[in-house]
């Protein structure tokens, strides 16, 4: 078997197992990440960095070989045999290649398919201007929730649409919007130059893959301000912590002037974690949803980013919602165990107080454990 067929077939095995990761590294057989687990493949071990680099030489896209060789790092996209897509970043460490890759669907995602709330296509639906921001670690669904909403868009507005991408995961096919993916290494060379030019290519709708620097964050919130919708991610395991984390790309005296545009042009900020669920491989969202209105563009022009809970707290009637009450409606609905949910909550007593004395239908008390 030669090296390109080494890794279309690991490549196909992930859709095979339903996994979501595949991880390559010297001295150590595949692995790949199943319903948030690694998982051992029966295969030899990788001997050496110049077997890695054979199984690599033909995928990664030519202008941007140099770059893995002067960085130690590269992000880029792949197509599989199968017709999946792949998200691929290969790494040095201790001088040898290493890789993970992320399995993206051939499909694009609907709200219904990631189990997402209603708020979130009503958000959008009515949103066509300022800044929606997708909030959560590594591998909490990010991407394709971000999908969810462009497609949406999509099939819906006449509407042009560009994306910033690092690398291109979703491919769009114009519905009713025209579409515009740029893909930073191969179409542009870096966020910083596309958002330069994004708003003399007369976009309704700028997609930024992820918001990880000053420039990028600065861009996103100008485009937002001047009637752009624009949407990104923002690596965060909550609303409040969101403010923080963006204030942190700007220097101490620049804070009041970001808050100010940020107070006006902000939209949402949707923050969620995959739970595993009850029915076995499958993972739910919990979330928390922060809409922007008059007492939110208060508390982020003043910078009482610590009262924002408590507002989310007591506007779930207006389509707001915290963890609590997500972990809650998925207890009631079946969709995890209340054991797990405690594993995730941010206050255990807050969803023990919530969830007292609630039923979950056939399986009981919602006090029931995993497998018991």
């Amino acid at each position: 078997m030669t090296p390109k067929e080494t890794i279309d077939n690991l490549l196909a095995g992930m859709g095979k197992f339903g996994a979501s990761d595949l991880h390559l590294k010297v001295g150590y057989a595949p692995y790949y990440r199943v319903t948030g687990s690694l998982r051992q493949v029966e295969l030899p071990a990788i001997e050496s960095t110049e077997s890695m680099e054979q199984m690599f030489r033909e995928v990664v896209p030519a202008a941007r070989r140099d770059e893995y060789e002067d960085r130690g790092d590269l992000d880029f996209s792949l197509k599989g045999t199968a017709g999946d897509r792949y998200r691929v970043n290969i790494f040095r460490a201790t001088g040898e290649m290493h890789a993970a890759i992320r399995r993206v669907q051939s499909s694009i995602p609907t709200f219904e398919s990631l189990q997402l709330p209603k708020i979130y296509e009503e958000t959008i639906a009515k949103t066509h201007a300022g800044l929606i921001l997708i909030s959560g670690v590594t591998g909490s669904g990010k991407s394709s929730t971000l999908a969810a909403l462009l497609e949406h868009i999509n099939q819906t507005r006449p509407t042009h649409i560009i994306t910033i991408e690092d690398p291109v995961e979703f491919v769009f096919k114009p519905q009713k919007s025209i579409i515009s993916q740029r893909e930073i290494g191969i179409d542009i060379p870096s966020y910083e130059e596309a958002l330069r030019f994004v708003v003399r290519q007369d976009p309704d709708v700028v997609f930024i893959g992820e918001m990880r620097d000053k420039e990028t964050m600065l861009a996103a919130i100008q485009s937002a301000e001047t009637g752009h919708l624009v949407m990104g991610s923002v690596h965060c395991s909550d609303a409040a912590q969101t403010f923080s984390r963006i204030l942190e790309f700007f220097s101490h005296n620049e804070h009041e002037f970001i808050r100010s545009s940020l107070s006006g042009s902000l939209a949402a900020i949707m923050c969620q974690k995959l739970l595993p669920g009850i029915a076995e491989g499958t993972r739910v969202p919990a979330t928390e949803v922060l809409l922007n209105n008059s007492t939110v563009r208060d508390k982020i022009r003043r910078g009482e980013d610590d009262d924002l809970p408590a507002i989310i707290s007591n506007s779930i009637e207006d389509g707001m919602r915290n963890f609590t009450h997500s972990l809650v409606e998925l207890i009631e609905n079946e969709k995890i165990y209340y054991d797990v949910a405690m594993e995730y909550a941010p206050s255990r007593e807050a969803l023990a107080s919530s969830v007292k004395g609630i039923k979950t239908g056939s399986t009981g008390l919602v006090g029931r454990a995993r497998g018991k």
